[in-house]
């Protein structure tokens, strides 16, 4: 089982539609760096896959980008992406997860956005 540091925070937001182009928001509490985004969803997706990108003050966080398939989905699908660039969030800006709206099906997701805290 992994732990996660005493210095990381878990942020989580849940989408009601991902196959609805759309976005949600979260707001991080401290200076830190994304290091992680994951989504499980609780319905089965059709049509296409739903690509959910991360943007912080809109623009795009390098690699955080998950594509949330259609082919044999299920409810409890988990997909993670790690960031690599432009993924520095500061205290009080907000996280925006947006999905494409490509898929069909009412299927929410929530995502957990983890933050690696760090002092600027």
């Amino acid at each position: 089982m992994s732990i996660l540091p005493l210095n990381h925070i878990v942020l989580n937001v849940t989408e009601t539609d991902v196959s609805t182009a759309g976005s949600v928001w979260v707001v991080c509490p401290s200076d830190g760096k994304i290091v992680s985004i994951s989504s499980v969803t609780d319905g089965v997706l059709a049509t296409a896959p739903a690509v959910i990108t991360v943007e912080l003050g809109g623009t795009a966080v390098t690699g955080a980008t998950l594509s949330i398939t259609h082919t044999s989905s299920a409810a409890g699908d988990v997909y993670t992406a790690v960031p690599t660039a432009l993924n520095h969030v500061t205290e009080n800006q907000a996280i925006e997860i947006i999905t494409s709206g490509a898929s069909t099906n009412t299927v929410s997701a929530t995502y957990s956005v983890v933050v690696e805290l760090t002092t600027n």
